[in-house]
């Protein structure tokens, strides 16, 4: 059976493509330069180039996210930025300032690491210090200053307690507090969650949100989580192999995503290209639309207005707790899959849907045609 546009509908509206990868907000005056850009910047270790001319621009005051699988470059991104790698080519620039060819240490950034590395046999507050020490601020200047970090982690009374003597989210807390009490204009956070359990990872992405904006300084972060950045980000840089394949806000990321490896890495995305897409949306091309977009009904359900329709049958169920998934083989050829709340059926009685027939339903708002 062919796929059939809903009656009454007329013709087909070409699904949305899309929107520019990064615009920028028109102003009367020269714009502010970016707390850190990057000028096509490469990075080779021998024969393997890690990063292969990156151009990109964070705001100042911005939570921006580096976001990619491993071996992306978004990593060695960051340790080009920290001034711990230089670039093969291009520059580096921290508040409209070359800082390429500068030591880490002469540059106004902070980078909070995996693994804290508090030192074990110092106090909470004497960790927080021990950066201003070095740097010879008065004992006075030091104490207020480490108050004020540890107050704005939230950890004012465990000052005195060791590292050992913290869960793994105060532990994080204090390497925050450590990065902030330097003052910096730019924190780096290399995959600062990534040692956290999955219940405290998500409540510590709020604490760091709620963090970033009563600090008012620039967060750049790297991570390969997906929910992380989305939950996160003011905007966010999707790496692969290198490059950057698209910059944007989450929603922008996440409802129209720019390649088919953006579609397929952020979130769960359907992609339907050749023979099936071009009997379903009347023209070749590569489509993407989201599992959660797709509406699950009986074939004798009557189409809704703007809907593209498509048949077939659920060859599997996927019960995932909150949602369950259905993969559904297409009568057109190829496969979907559509997600539905559990809002009344149990993991058992789904079972039973396997084999069945099925209608698929979306919004053709909610297709995005990629070009590849």
């Amino acid at each position: 059976m062919t796929p059939s546009p809903s009656p009454g509908t007329g013709p087909s509206p070409s699904p949305q493509s899309a929107p520019p990868r990064d615009p920028r907000a028109r102003g009367a005056g020269p714009p502010a330069p970016g707390a850190v850009a990057l000028a096509g910047v490469s990075k080779a270790f021998g024969p393997v180039r890690a990063v292969d001319g990156v151009d990109l621009e964070v705001r100042p005051g911005e939570f921006f996210s580096m976001l990619g699988p491993s071996g992306s470059g978004k990593t060695t991104v960051l340790r080009m930025i920290a001034g711990f790698e230089s670039p093969s080519s291009g520059r580096v620039l921290l508040g409209g300032v070359d800082v390429t060819r500068l030591a880490p240490f002469d540059r106004d950034v902070n980078t909070v690491f995996q693994d804290y590395a508090l030192f074990p046999h110092l106090s909470v507050r004497q960790n927080i210090e021990y950066g201003l020490k070095v740097k010879r601020v008065p004992r006075a200047e030091r104490a207020e200053r480490a108050a004020e970090a540890l107050a704005t982690v939230r950890l004012h009374s465990f000052g005195d307690r060791r590292p050992a003597q913290l869960s793994g989210g105060q532990r994080q807390r204090v390497a925050l507090a450590r990065a902030l009490v330097n003052r910096p204009s730019v924190l780096l956070l290399d995959e600062p969650l990534g040692a956290l359990d999955l219940k405290l990872r998500q409540e510590m992405q709020i604490e760091l949100k709620q963090i970033q904006r009563e600090a008012g300084i620039t967060f750049l972060l790297v991570t390969h989580d997906q929910d992380e950045a989305l939950t996160l980000s003011d905007r966010i840089a999707v790496f692969n192999a290198g490059r950057i394949e698209q910059i944007g806000t989450p929603a922008e990321v996440y409802e129209h995503p720019a390649t088919a490896f953006v579609a397929s890495f952020v979130g769960t995305s359907n992609l339907l290209q050749g023979e099936p897409a071009a009997q379903v949306f009347g023209e070749a091309g590569t489509y993407s639309v989201r599992p959660e977009k797709i509406r699950i009904a009986h074939p004798d359900d009557p189409a809704g207005p703007g809907e593209y329709i498509v048949t077939g049958t659920i060859r599997e169920v996927v019960y995932a707790g909150a949602q369950t998934r259905f993969l559904v083989d297409l009568e057109a050829g190829g496969h979907l899959v559509a997600a539905r709340q559990n809002l009344a059926e149990s993991g058992a009685d789904l079972a039973r849907h396997r084999g069945s027939a099925v209608l698929l339903a979306w919004q053709r708002e909610h297709t995005v045609r990629i070009d590849t």
